[in-house]
């Protein structure tokens, strides 16, 4: 079995048929699939879709249960969580719904922890860091695109001079570069290679 586009969350089962992992869709296998907008739904109040996952959490005053349904607690009402809450040996512990969020100074309320800036997220050589709430992803660095070359999908340098993307000036010629460009003056011009004269 070969799949020309590759499967990227997946594997090949036939000429270009890809069997997808739990959590992802598409003809290759690369998109995330929305748990959240299936029927019936996987959460019985209230879900945060992940990149291949999901998340329940549950309305104020109900506590998680550990199969995503939500039980009314008292206690946990009186806390006002603003992502539910659990009782660990009788103390209310307010929840946050991903490892990429962080209880507040209150307690009670979610804060996004930027992976990006505090260097826990590790992007591979040619990506950068985007941060989201409640994660991150990694995305090719400019200059680059995402290409499914030689059995993986890896960060290629894009020419500018043959898509036709740079700047250069019409008495300029286009020289590719990893990841950009440069612009030199044609013969009997001077300038910048974005401005010749």
């Amino acid at each position: 079995a070969t799949c020309g586009h590759g499967c990227k969350y997946g594997e090949c089962t036939g000429p270009n048929k890809c069997k997808c992992f739990p959590g992802f869709t598409g003809k290759t296998c690369n998109q995330d699939l929305n748990e959240c907008g299936l029927k019936p739904r996987p959460c019985e109040h209230r879900c945060m879709n992940t990149h291949g996952s999901y998340k329940c959490y549950c309305l104020n005053g109900y506590m998680l249960m550990p199969d995503g349904t939500c039980a009314s607690s008292r206690t946990c009402a009186m806390v006002n969580c603003q992502y539910g809450c659990e009782e660990v040996k009788g103390q209310v512990q307010c929840l946050c719904p991903s490892g990429g969020l962080q209880l507040g100074s209150n307690g009670r309320t979610c804060i996004d922890i930027d992976e990006c800036s505090t260097g826990k997220a590790v992007c591979s050589y040619n990506r950068r860091c985007v941060n989201t709430f409640g994660s991150f992803y990694c995305k090719c660095q400019l200059g680059y695109e995402l290409k499914y070359t030689s059995g993986r999908y890896s960060c290629v340098d894009v020419n500018e001079c043959v898509t036709n993307t740079h700047r250069c000036n019409l008495h300029a010629e286009c020289l590719n570069t990893e990841g950009s460009f440069q612009c030199k003056c044609k013969q009997g011009y001077r300038g910048s290679g974005l401005d010749c004269a």
